[in-house]
């Protein structure tokens, strides 16, 4: 499975690094994650729950940082097993610092799964993956401006970081709209539908019509 985009992150690309590279914070921005912490100076250990339509169940796994060039770009390596099946991948990312003091996050990496997960569909799983990084990302970009604004203001940061529900529900929304066609596709077929059963009746009044002598008689026509 192919995944790959990009985001705007409301901070420098310093910033976005430090942020990125913080366990605890990463901690709060995957949805489903029970654990994460640092195993050695670029390898982490954690366990999370995943949940992609009937499959869920734990996860445990390791991710390795690689190649880093602080901080412009790094290789994240991730394997992780569980009751649900495996998941084997990696990704690439580049951070871009933009004139007006904001960052882009490109990525592009490729994810391998197996097991149960992988009984849901191949168009299933790319909208749920999907949504779980752009609203992963959007977790992140709220931490950090949390980060920024307690910074500016000497205080302590507070931030209430999305839960597993709140993301199981934005999943639920995007593989709705994904799967389902949209409402202006919807009226289109319904409006065909109609049309279709109004020249079907027309036609038919007109047969009968046909059929009928100078008498207004009608007269029997059967087809074998």
């Amino acid at each position: 499975m192919r995944l790959e985009g990009e985001y705007v992150f409301s901070g420098s690309r310093e910033q976005v690094w430090e942020l990125v590279r913080d366990p605890e914070v990463l901690a709060t921005a995957l949805p489903g994650t029970q654990s994460l912490e640092r195993v050695g100076e670029n390898e982490y250990s954690g366990a999370m729950n995943i949940r992609v339509g009937p499959v869920s169940g734990a996860f445990v796994g390791r991710l390795v940082v690689s190649d880093e060039v602080p901080p412009q770009s790094y290789t994240l390596s991730v394997d992780g097993r569980g009751a649900p099946g495996f998941g084997k991948g990696i990704g690439y990312v580049r951070l871009i610092e933009l004139d007006d003091g904001t960052t882009v996050m490109q990525y592009e990496g490729d994810l391998t799964v197996g097991g149960k997960i992988a009984s849901v569909g191949q168009r299933l799983l790319d909208t749920a993956s999907k949504s779980l990084i752009r609203q992963g990302l959007e977790a992140l970009d709220q931490a950090l401006q949390a980060r920024n604004a307690a910074q500016a203001a000497g205080v302590e940061v507070e931030y209430t970081p999305p839960s597993e529900a709140k993301f199981a529900r934005g999943v639920a929304r995007d593989v709705v709209a994904d799967v389902l066609p949209p409402p202006r596709t919807l009226g289109v077929m319904a409006l065909v539908a109609l049309i279709a059963l109004l020249v079907g009746y027309w036609l038919g009044r007109r047969s009968t019509c046909c059929m009928q002598d100078a008498g207004g008689h009608s007269a029997d026509l059967t087809v074998e």
